[in-house]
């Protein structure tokens, strides 16, 4: 960092792939130089200056730029088309001394813009101050879902390209487990991981497991559209509280080329720990649990950076940052400061629940406490996409869930005899909906990820079978007859059972479905 500036990053070709600290120090070409601990004072630039890119141009001289112009393209990964931008606080102007296509190093002078007689080179890179947001031309509202391949998510609590949320939970139920499924799969360009006062072997699992993954839409390892910041616990203090701002900078500079970028901060509470101990050693007056009165406005600060936005300048670029911040109350208490005032500004909510973590239920997002306020925005997508019927049927579900919630108050007190076989199948159906839906093995290859076109499928099969279930029961059908179908064992096991390939066998699990009951009632079932 410069002396006499505010704490910048410096952005350009080289930063995908990169393990930093939280003031972006390269913390592989450190640990080169100091072993496993970083040394006093050491430093180095955050990419390698020397190396070389194929720069293709798509400027020309003489051509009029702006702040956030592109004048060309380098490969930065398999992945990642990189594009070089005139920087936002550039003056703009008339182009000239245009290098042609070849290979430069970042020090390179691409071209020189000229502005009331004044030359200014534009090179691969340029500094930007971290807690200042980058300009844009466009704000668009968040109606196109971010697909996590995560069922409870994607399907009951979903989350919008742009949007924020948070994922709130006591020590040991699946925080980080919950974001690195998030990171792995979400259809985003790009994902920003930031270690922020966590355990190191978190990060450290990262590190080994990403290199070895591959995107399911591009076959490329994942490492190759992910930037690390790693702050972890046992580093300086002050650094973990700029490695927030250090994270969302470089997932603005990625929006900017027009990329969606997902930023995953684990976790804003060991954040909001660094904010209190420098605001006491600061000796400034403590509000309360002796957080300082600031900490509202500085969440306000990070969340409000989120947005699906129309770049600066041209060629016309829509790019996202989509901002997720895992928090954890002490004992899962949920009214302590910091999940209180993120509650205010994120829009989608995922609560763990420690009950449903020690039942082995994984995810274990509690369905009850949590929500989403993207859900009506993005109907009109799943509508379009995948079919007309998602909305409803998935509020059918999620009615089920609820009025199971309301059942189980009456089975504690009177057992489960005192209720009618009506809503005996309402329990259930709850049950398949939890096992065969909710439920997520993160660690099976079949299960790790569910398309969106899968997940709707099992969802109808299940709202179906109650559907089918009911009339059954109305036509004298015993609930026993009902619950031992076999097709009931078969669509809990689905899920890791028929890969995202193979739909049609889920279309022929209806098929046996409708055919099981038809056997049981004895009249033809409806359609």
């Amino acid at each position: 960092m410069e002396p006499e500036t505010h704490l910048s990053v410096l952005l350009g070709p080289g930063i995908i792939g990169q393990l930093y600290d939280g003031i972006q120090r390269p913390l592989k070409e450190l640990s080169k130089a100091s072993g496993s601990f970083i040394g006093r004072g050491i430093t180095t630039t955050p990419v390698d200056m020397e190396k070389t890119y194929h720069f293709v141009p798509v400027a020309s001289n003489g051509d009029e730029v702006l702040p956030g112009n592109v004048i060309g393209t380098v490969q930065e990964t398999d992945l990642i088309e990189h594009s070089i931008m005139v920087p936002p606080n550039h003056p703009g102007g008339k182009i000239s001394n245009l290098v042609s296509e070849g290979d430069y190093n970042l020090e390179t002078e691409l071209a020189t813009v000229e502005k009331d007689g004044e030359n200014v080179p534009i090179k691969m890179y340029h500094k930007w101050p971290v807690r200042k947001p980058r300009p844009y031309n466009t704000r668009y509202d968040a109606t196109v879902p971010l697909l996590t391949g995560q069922r409870v998510i994607d399907t009951f609590f979903p989350i919008a390209k742009g949007g924020t949320g948070s994922i709130p939970g006591a020590f040991g139920t699946g925080k980080t487990v919950t974001l690195h499924q998030i990171a792995k799969w979400a259809n985003s360009q790009v994902v920003v991981y930031i270690g922020c006062g966590e355990r190191g072997n978190e990060m450290t699992e990262v590190l080994v497991e990403f290199p070895h993954l591959k995107d399911p839409r591009s076959g490329k390892p994942l490492m190759d559209r992910t930037v690390l910041v790693a702050n972890t616990s046992n580093m300086p203090v002050a650094a973990r509280e700029a490695s927030i701002y250090t994270g969302v900078t470089i997932a603005e500079y990625y929006r900017d080329m027009g990329k969606d970028v997902v930023l995953v901060a684990d976790s804003t509470s060991r954040w909001a720990e660094a904010l209190r101990e420098m605001s006491g050693r600061l000796e400034e007056m403590p509000a309360e649990e002796g957080y300082p009165s600031y900490l509202a406005s500085r969440l306000a600060e990070f969340y409000e950076r989120a947005g699906r936005v129309r770049a600066a300048g041209s060629p016309d670029r829509d790019g996202s940052v989509t901002l997720i911040g895992a928090v954890s109350p002490s004992g899962g208490d949920f009214t302590e400061p910091v999940t209180t005032h993120t509650m205010r500004f994120i829009k989608t909510f995922w609560a763990l629940d420690a009950k449903l973590a020690y039942s082995r239920h994984y995810p274990s997002i509690n369905w009850m406490n949590s929500y989403s306020g993207y859900l009506g925005d993005i109907a009109k997508w799943w509508g379009e996409n995948i079919s007309d019927e998602w909305f409803g049927i998935r509020n059918e579900a999620y009615g089920i869930l609820q009025r199971e919630d309301t059942l189980k108050e009456i089975v504690k007190l009177l057992g489960p005899d005192a209720l009618p076989d009506e809503e005996k199948l309402i329990l259930e159906i709850a049950r398949m909906v939890k096992i065969g839906l909710l439920q997520q093995n993160s660690f099976d290859d079949v299960d790790t990820y569910c398309s969106p076109e899968k997940q709707f499928k099992l969802l109808k099969l299940v709202v179906d079978f109650y559907k089918q279930g009911q009339q059954s029961l109305k036509e004298g059908t015993p609930l026993a007859s009902i619950r031992d179908l076999p097709v009931v064992t078969s669509i809990l096991k689905a899920r890791m059972d028929i890969k995202d390939d193979e739909m049609p066998k889920l279309d022929q699990l209806e098929n046996d479905m409708k055919e099981q009951f038809k056997n049981i009632s004895g009249v033809k079932v409806t359609n």
